[in-house]
């Protein structure tokens, strides 16, 4: 009787992911033959199910609505992501770790296998390294809420130069980029887009009226990514490379710059620093030579050359040799 009910259960999960399925493919994925297929798919009607079958080339079966809602039940691929997504997590939220073991712990009795390795052992046997300070869990998940919720916050908030000041928003995104979480809202004080660091955000409270959900400029990755590696900076470059956009992107550190397509044979790469050196290292670390680059400043060019010449004239220099 439990193996029955393991397979049924497992059965129904199957029939809410997907919206059709042959008998074929779900004898395949239950490992049994069709007849037991069928015969399951009565049981599940006599409790209440209601599936739709049809016959023929494309027949098969349905879920019906309003069936009653079951129980969660993973895959072991599924259960595996959840771990190493759990895994992953710790390195941008502070005090993840018992609340992860906790939610493992529920998972495991929900998994069809009966002689796999449970799913906190994989939780246990990875690690993960991060040398930004994780976000605490409760902040995020407020955030998170009030970006579903379009929701007025109120929050201190510290720049990258130190200076504090005091935001009225209206929440719209969180996004994790590099190891660390962003919010991006709409400053109320300043009637435009802004991204902010979450870790540099304190003393959140509830604002005043309701948000609304806005039309963003681009996606919020675009945003962030570009807030991130330009907003900063006052010394920009644009660099134009020849190639497609989906070639250029699987190439380019995502760190380096916001890349966008320019026709389809090329692509315009912007990128910030906060000293010429910074910036000539940033354009070389793109391991490809652009056909232009504009700076902004303009002077910034001289300076820019003056690195160039300097590290030439350092690499012409021979190497000194050391007595032991």
């Amino acid at each position: 009787m439990r193996h029955t009910a393991q397979r049924l259960l497992r059965l129904i999960a199957l029939l809410q992911a997907r919206r059709h399925w042959s008998g074929a493919d779900l004898a395949e994925r239950m490992q049994v033959d069709r007849r037991s297929i069928r015969r399951d798919i009565d049981r599940l009607r006599g409790l209440g199910y209601p599936i739709k079958a049809s016959s023929g080339v494309g027949g098969g079966y349905q879920l019906g609505a309003g069936a009653p809602v079951l129980p969660l039940v993973l895959e072991e691929s599924e259960a595996t992501v959840v771990a190493l997504a759990l895994r992953a997590a710790a390195s941008s939220m502070a005090g993840i770790e018992d609340t992860a073991q906790a939610v493992l712990a529920k998972l495991a009795p929900l998994r069809p296998g009966r002689a796999r390795h449970p799913v906190g052992d994989i939780h246990a046997a990875t690690s993960t390294l991060s040398e930004a300070p994780g976000v605490g869990m409760d902040l995020l998940g407020r955030l998170a809420v009030a970006c579903g919720n379009c929701a007025a916050l109120e929050f201190v908030y510290r720049r990258h130069d130190g200076e504090v000041s005091q935001r009225q928003v209206e929440a719209q995104h969180l996004v994790n980029y590099g190891r660390r979480w962003y919010l991006l809202a709409w400053d109320r004080g300043r009637s435009d887009w802004r991204t902010y660091r979450v870790d540099r955000i304190d003393a959140v409270q509830a604002g005043a009226g309701q948000g609304l959900r806005r039309p963003l400029p681009a996606t919020p990755d675009i945003v962030v990514q570009r807030a991130v590696t330009q907003s900063p900076f006052t010394l920009r470059a644009e660099l134009r490379l020849a190639g497609a956009f989906d070639v250029l992107l699987a190439q380019l550190p995502p760190w380096c710059g916001v890349l966008q397509p320019d026709g389809p044979d090329h692509c315009l790469l912007e990128m910030g620093a906060d000293s010429a050196a910074m910036l000539a290292g940033q354009i070389l670390s793109i391991g490809m030579p652009p056909l232009s680059i504009r700076i902004t400043p303009p002077a910034l060019q001289a300076q820019l050359a003056a690195v160039a010449a300097q590290l030439s004239n350092l690499l012409r220099q021979p190497t000194s040799s050391r007595d032991g």
